[in-house]
């Protein structure tokens, strides 16, 4: 990677040179951090009338040179809003255009764009307004009195006001008022487009700090893997808050001059008629375990045509056996990946060809990813158990304005993970659990996402989630939460006596419980620490 990236620092761009004698951690005037180029700038100049974005709910279609004029008008009220270089703007809004019309508008005048978690409460969201500060709030009427409550207690004297159902709402008229040119701000790749906070299931969301460089990384990692080119045809059914939804494949998908079509948000129903639809020429789909096994389990699957997916990325949990069956039955292989938002988010992916043979796990590490799993600090033996650690430029250099965890989370160049992974003799990685969900029962370490797999063996098992809580006799045991497939019936007594025939006994669940639903996070996770607080 011609040197190690120095992380700890906002400095993404500065590294050291190993082995060349050089003992600096500056970059020489010659080695300046890349300049940004502007992707949407660069297709409007060269394919202005390709189809760019497609708002699927309004039914409204912009082609590049539509979006580069949209995001030219943005960047001209941003900055007669006062908005100057290192600035934050953030939206509250359901999936739609303008996170990437913002996204674009801000780097344009240097600003970086935060996205909030539209399923959070009011104190979560300002917490993270605090921590962050935004010149301004762009909101979705849809939120307008989370919005106005959250003026009040951050003090956000600007607000730009969102709907998507009128042409003359505020943000349209922002977009449309005349004005001087704006100077495109000389971004680099070391330059803060994003602030993804993080999901919060270890404690306070954390601002990771996504770089240009870091979303041009990401881009380069997922071409190959996922297929990429300028024909792409990307729905995006994820949240677009997160990282996965705006960056796993959406940008990277514009970068290369394609198109991406935006559901407001996700419905398997919707999803599957999409799919189906041959004028709109969906192939290419990202999405969590979670909006797959909906999918599958809904009426119209069966006759839903599927026959123009070239790629349906899966990740966010691991996918079961039997859901894998379902979509590669219908000539769908789910290619499995694994990554996170300080990756940006891509770190491994598990090709289509080895779905079969390496079942379990999530691939290899991407062309531009180094990794190291380490088990009381020194490298695990193949095969051993060790925390996974990350080095490579899409790794991002830091979290916003929180040095305790930017020290947390790197050592030197590394960034620890906290997943707990092991890798076999071809290279291929398998995710053991995270660090913090495992749990020491009668001195035995037991990982839940292995028990959660036997759980899944069972046909009549939708979803199963196993936390570790108290015990005053082994120190900590497992409970179970399982959710039955829709019409089938499912006793704590069958779970337990299935995990008899396919497990050690301390690896047992002490207690299952039969639920409707998993509490999950935005991005499709468990909500482990709510599960402890039920147990």
């Amino acid at each position: 990677m011609g040197g190690a990236w120095r992380h700890g620092t906002r400095d993404a761009g500065a590294r050291t040179r190993e082995g060349s004698g050089m003992t600096r951690t500056d970059v020489p005037a010659r080695r300046a951090p890349p300049a940004y180029r502007d992707p949407i700038r660069f297709h409007a100049a060269r394919t202005p009338d390709k189809r760019a974005i497609v708002d699927l709910a309004s039914g409204r279609s912009a082609t590049y040179a539509d979006i580069d004029r949209r995001v030219d008008g943005l960047a001209r009220h941003l900055r007669a809003c006062g908005l100057v270089a290192g600035d934050r703007v953030a939206i509250l809004a359901r999936n739609g255009p303008a996170f990437f019309e913002l996204q674009f508008a801000a780097s344009r005048v240097g600003v970086a764009l935060a996205p909030l978690n539209v399923r959070l409460a009011v104190d979560e969201l300002a917490f993270i307004l605090a921590d962050c500060a935004p010149a301004m709030l762009v909101y979705d009427t849809a939120f307008e009195a989370v919005a106005a409550t959250l003026a009040q207690r951050c003090d956000l004297p600007r607000r730009l006001a969102i709907a998507y159902d009128d042409e003359a709402c505020d943000y349209e008229r922002a977009i449309a008022t005349p004005g001087p040119a704006v100077a495109d701000y000389p971004a680099t790749h070391d330059g803060v487009c994003l602030i993804i906070y993080t999901s919060g299931t270890t404690g306070r969301p954390k601002g990771a700090l996504i770089t240009h460089g870091v979303m041009f990384w990401q881009a380069v990692n997922a071409t190959g893997p996922c297929g990429l080119t300028s024909r792409t045809v990307e729905l995006v059914m994820l949240p677009l808050f997160h990282i996965a939804g705006i960056n796993a494949n959406a940008n990277p998908t514009l970068r290369l001059g394609g198109t991406v079509l935006i559901q407001r948000s996700f419905d398997a129903g919707e999803t599957l008629r999409l799919l189906s639809d041959g004028a709109l020429g969906v192939n290419s789909l990202t999405g969590v375990t979670a909006q797959y096994q909906f999918m599958a389990e809904h009426e119209d699957f069966a006759g839903a045509d599927l026959s123009r997916l070239t790629y349906a990325g899966v990740g966010g949990s691991p996918t079961p056996a039997p859901l894998l069956k379902a979509y590669a039955d219908r000539d769908v292989p789910l290619c499995e990946g694994f990554g996170m938002t300080e990756a940006g988010p891509g770190v491994c992916t598990l090709g289509t060809a080895d779905l079969a043979r390496k079942r379990g796990s999530v691939g290899k590490p991407l062309m531009h990813v180094d990794i190291r799993l380490v088990a009381s600090g020194s490298d695990a033996p193949e095969g051993e158990i060790g925390e996974l650690w990350l080095r490579a430029p899409n790794i991002v250099p830091g979290y916003w304005n929180n040095s305790a965890a930017d020290a947390a989370a790197f050592v030197g160049d590394w960034f620890r993970t906290g997943d707990l992974a092991r890798q076999d003799a071809e290279g291929f990685l398998y995710i053991v659990d995270r660090l913090k969900d495992m749990y020491i029962s009668g001195g035995e370490n037991v990982y839940p996402a292995e028990v959660e797999r036997v759980l899944h063996l069972l046909p009549q098992v939708a979803e199963a989630a196993v936390v570790g809580v108290p015990d005053a006799r082994w120190g900590e045991t497992g409970r179970a939460f399982i959710v039955p497939r829709t019409g089938q019936r499912l006793s704590a007594e069958d779970v337990l006596r299935h995990c008899d025939a396919h497990l050690a006994r301390f690896k047992r669940p002490a207690v299952v419980s039969i639920v409707d639903q998993l509490p999950r996070n935005a991005s499709g996770k468990v909500l482990k620490g709510l599960l402890r607080a039920m147990a």
